[in-house]
């Protein structure tokens, strides 16, 4: 087993590695930005390295600031967490060659998920439903034109090397496609330095449902069920759940085994998400994998009472997964805490937290790096907590949660809390009525 891990993040996942290290007799050292220095996590590491200044690409993305700290404080494993330099393959290679162990897949196995045509190609290979449409890049608007006609309007665009919802867009018919075209091709150029596109036939009222799998060096792999992320903003998830009110048994199993067949076909080793879109008729299709651990996977964790970190930990140090899967033993919700403003179009709110009060009692889970007196900075993502909810059924989870959202007191921000309270109440959710455009119509009171 590993004597000590450098975690290549900040923030809450930082700390939640910290924990699992601390239970496992594993140090660790911290690494952090100067916009950082009063982190939680720097303060319950055993080592805390300053690695440059607050902008990402000078310490979080610095991978030679990261590396020097590595060695100076003789680390022999580095976590990456989610974000930054979790799927950054070069970064993997590198501690490949610097005889540290990068705690998460291959720089293979990063590259062939990483580029989306390349992992649709390899899907298709492995008997995995893929959605309609393009397996190369579009060269030309003519042939963009020419494809939609063969699939049928609607249809995406979407950035090969994209996320987060850049470069991608929707069009309903031929006289939007030129317009469209030419932007997401600007849009992907300026986000990602990679003007590729390709198209898709648009899954109407989609639900986003991803299965967590894992895999290890001697060829098992196994799924831990599914996460439903339909609630979503502008392609970023604020509500995750497990297991999703959508999903039949039937269809977790097929799903399931669709999830384990992608990990096996490049052979994977670590814990991953096979991320589905799921239409109104339950078909199903394959998106995207995340090479990683996922922000949602408390939400996992709750459920089987399982330990995912650990598990990331166990397979980089050489051993055997469980081989069984998992199927849901209660119901879990998790609501992204950030610091935005739901009333000023989730306008991020950094600044200093004046009170904090954190829900407790049973069923509930906070994962947070923050503290009263501590300041926000405003050059990383707005998330500064996620509360889950854990219960028998989905309606008591509910319950669960309004309770703790209503005792969650975050004074001097703005935060997604009311929010969360009005989704709590809202009959279509209560109901799991919703896919991934229910809040394009959700009207905050």
């Amino acid at each position: 087993m590993f004597k000590k891990i450098l975690i290549a993040n900040r923030g809450e996942i930082a700390l939640r590695i910290i924990r699992t290290c601390r239970e496992m007799g594993i140090k660790t050292v911290a690494v952090y930005s100067t916009a950082d220095s009063e982190s939680l996590h720097v303060k319950f590491a055993d080592e805390a390295v300053c690695i440059g200044r607050p902008a990402s690409a000078e310490s979080y993305l610095n991978i030679p600031n990261i590396m020097a700290a590595i060695e100076i404080t003789n680390a022999d494993a580095v976590h990456p967490g989610y974000g930054f330099l979790a799927e950054n393959a070069k970064f993997a290679q590198i501690c490949n060659d610097s005889k540290i162990k990068f705690i998460g897949p291959t720089a293979e196995m990063i590259n062939k998920m990483g580029d989306k045509i390349t992992a649709k190609e390899t899907m298709i290979k492995a008997g995995v439903p893929v959605i309609p449409g393009g397996e190369k890049l579009l060269s030309s608007l003519d042939e963009a034109k020419g494809l939609a006609k063969e699939i049928g309007y609607p249809v995406i665009l979407k950035a090969t090397a994209g996320g987060g919802g850049k470069g991608m867009r929707i069009v309903w018919d031929e006289s939007e496609l030129e317009k469209a075209y030419d932007t997401a091709k600007m849009e992907a150029a300026a986000s990602f330095k990679n003007d590729g596109l390709y198209m898709e036939k648009y899954i109407e009222e989609p639900r986003h449902i991803e299965i967590q799998v894992a895999g290890d060096q001697y060829g098992n792999f196994c799924h831990m069920s599914e996460r439903d992320c339909s609630i979503q903003r502008r392609h970023q998830k604020l509500v995750e759940e497990s297991p999703s009110p959508f999903i039949t048994d039937e269809l977790r199993t097929a799903m399931g085994e669709a999830a384990k067949k992608a990990a096996a076909a490049i052979g994977y080793e670590s814990v991953g998400t096979i991320e589905f879109l799921v239409d109104k008729h339950r078909n199903f299709y394959f998106m995207e994998m995340n090479t990683r651990i996922q922000v949602e996977h408390c939400v996992t964790e709750e459920v089987i009472n399982f330990d995912l970190i650990k598990e990331q930990i166990k397979i980089a140090a050489g051993e055997k997964i469980s081989g069984r899967d998992y199927v849901p033993e209660m119901h879990a919700i998790e609501c992204r805490i950030n610091a935005e403003d739901p009333y000023n179009d989730f306008r991020p709110s950094p600044g200093k937290i004046t009170n904090l009060h954190v829900p407790g009692g049973h069923g509930v889970r906070v994962d947070s790096h923050v503290y009263a007196g501590y300041t926000i900075p405003p050059y990383y993502d707005s998330m500064i907590g996620k509360l889950i909810a854990v219960a028998r059924t989905r309606k008591e989870a509910i319950d669960t949660m309004y309770r703790a959202l209503s005792e969650y007191v975050i004074e001097g921000i703005k935060t997604t809390i009311p929010f969360h309270l009005q989704l709590m109440q809202n009959d279509d959710f209560i109901n799991g009525n919703f896919n991934t455009k229910f809040l394009e119509t959700f009207q905050l009171k």
